[in-house]
């Protein structure tokens, strides 16, 4: 028998923790790696986009969505500041298992919360063509497809994509 996972059961906290960003790389580098089959070179971009959030990370202005489940980290979300005063929506995850219960959809709401209440004017995203399920719920938070280019970059053939976001004063998070 099944138990049915609930999202009043995922904590999710704003700060970073020994180990969490490890782990996001790692969880990047397994989950891409069996469903998607992206190279490790996947990993290392990954590890490098890390490093670079870290190193400018501002807590006021910078935000991270760690979600755990008995004490084991079973999803992520992190809002970087870029230059003129936009925003990049980064390393988005969710575990198989937590995944159609709703987890995407409220750390999406946080997101646009937290970019609307930090007065953020953009925000931007890098996806690929393989993750329907996410550009789907991107698409629904108002994000458009901007650009589209070929690529190896991750040990294979796709199609990278940028989706951007234009915040107005009246932007209310989707649900």
């Amino acid at each position: 028998m099944k138990t049915e996972i609930n999202t009043h059961d995922i904590s999710i906290r704003t700060e970073l923790t020994h180990g969490d960003l490890g782990y996001v790389i790692y969880r990047h580098g397994k989950i891409y790696g069996e469903e998607y089959a992206f190279g490790v070179s996947f990993e290392t971009y990954v590890a490098e986009g890390i490093i670079e959030f870290y190193k400018a990370y501002n807590p006021a202005i910078d935000r991270v969505w760690v979600c755990e489940h008995h004490q084991t980290i079973v999803g992520f979300l992190l809002l970087m500041h870029r230059p003129n005063n936009a925003a990049q929506l980064r390393y988005f995850y969710l575990e198989p298992a937590y995944r159609g219960i709703g987890l995407g959809k409220k750390l999406m709401s946080l997101y646009m919360d937290f970019l609307v209440k930090s007065g953020y004017q953009s925000s931007y995203l890098w996806t690929t063509h393989e993750l329907l399920s996410a550009t789907s719920l991107y698409k629904r938070y108002g994000f458009q497809l901007s650009e589209e280019k070929e690529s190896t970059t991750f040990g294979k053939a796709l199609r990278e994509q940028r989706y951007d976001l234009i915040v107005q004063a009246n932007t209310i998070p989707a649900g």
